[in-house]
């Protein structure tokens, strides 16, 4: 059962996000250029009209490591705002999108940020200079989502509608790898029933779980397409499972609940999902990797540390070629928990609301509505 949160906005809300400071606030954006800030139990508490040629306000990130400070795109603009005064913007940062932004991440330090568009480009923005300092161009088609790797500040991961993921290193101006989604969906090759419409695995939503090394991409195929890749950021597994019965919008990771390998998914079929992925022969591979991982002692020499790193990445490519996931196992995955929200989600956002866990989802209405997790 969900409760609504309503006198923030007038228009549909296309996005939301909280910071990590103890007394949630939670900002959503809205069709219009409009900007409110909620406290943790859902009243509103500041509204800001952000675009003068009322540009929808399609992302809002909060800095890590700095959580009054938020960064909200409309067109082609991303601003800067201090949540504890929202009356105006700290400062705008303009022309950072080529095209209109659809996607921000800041990264762990608060010092770089990510802009996502149109164009199909991806955007590296230094805060303290406000300057571009990298573009990264490579996808053919909107670039629809951007995400840093946590504890890896120089890494990201991108998705687009040209169905490709990619993974970036930031000194770097090519992609490290590029991952076609229709690979896995031609592997899986299920046929079609008779008058069924084929969706393409346009990527819609890309996120990274806590470890930095597993990927969840959410695709108008309806299904959720897992990446992991090793310590040196080489693509080892990848696989699928059916999620939403029309296109999935939103997977986000949920770092507050039993372990770290819980997902929530929401889609074009009104369904708002949770899933626990932690025995996925995929991420049940990173767990292994992660156990028999070994700190170095004091007295090691150099050398012994190398022969131990190359023991490690051996016993990674050994362990990929003998676990890789298929498209069939990770078919069966089924949900933990599901909600029948009814309506076309635009926007998941994980959240402990006054110290519960919790989703704030937002769709075509203007009032953000909240599903409690208390169960898992």
């Amino acid at each position: 059962m969900s409760h609504s949160w309503t006198g923030g906005h007038s228009t549909p809300v296309l996005c939301a996000r909280v910071s990590s400071e103890s007394e949630h606030v939670v900002a959503t954006g809205a069709e219009g250029g409009d900007l409110t800030l909620w406290t943790h139990d859902g009243s509103p508490v500041s509204q800001l009209h952000l675009s003068a040629d009322d540009d929808d306000v399609t992302c809002v990130a909060f800095s890590p490591s700095t959580p009054c400070m938020l960064y909200a795109s409309h067109g082609r603009t991303v601003s800067a705002l201090d949540t504890r005064n929202l009356k105006t913007a700290v400062s705008e940062l303009t022309d950072v999108g080529e095209e209109e932004i659809n996607a921000l991440s800041v990264s762990e330090s608060g010092a770089l940020l990510a802009a996502a568009d149109d164009s199909g480009a991806v955007r590296v923005v230094d805060l303290q200079l406000e300057k571009v300092i990298r573009t990264l161009r490579k996808h053919d088609n909107i670039c629809s989502s951007v995400t840093f790797r946590p504890h890896r500040p120089q890494s990201l991961v991108s998705a687009g509608l040209d169905m490709q993921v990619m993974l970036w290193s930031l000194p770097k101006v090519r992609p490290l790898w590029t991952y076609s989604l229709q690979d896995t969906q031609e592997e899986d090759a299920r046929p079609q029933r008779a008058g069924q419409m084929f969706n393409p695995p346009l990527a819609h939503c890309v996120d990274v779980a806590s470890c930095g090394n597993v990927f969840a991409c959410a695709a108008e195929d309806g299904f959720v397409h897992l990446l992991r890749v090793s310590e040196d950021s080489r693509l080892r597994e990848r696989g699928m499972f059916k999620a939403h019965s029309q296109g999935a919008s939103q997977a986000h990771f949920i770092s507050f609940l039993s372990h770290p390998y819980w997902l929530a998914t929401g889609g074009n079929d009104g369904l708002v999902a949770l899933w626990d992925l932690s025995e996925d022969a995929l991420v049940a591979n990173e767990r292994k990797r992660k156990s028999r991982k070994k700190k170095p002692k004091a007295r090691a020499k150099a050398v012994s540390e190398v022969q131990h790193q190359k023991q490690q990445m051996s016993g990674e490519e050994a362990e990929a070629g003998s676990a890789s996931c298929s498209s069939e196992t990770c078919g069966k995955t089924v949900p933990k928990q599901s909600f029948n929200h009814g309506e076309k989600v635009n926007w998941v956002c994980p959240a402990v609301l006054k110290g519960k866990p919790s989703l704030i989802v937002t769709d075509q209405s203007s009032s953000p509505s909240v599903y409690s997790l208390d169960e898992l």
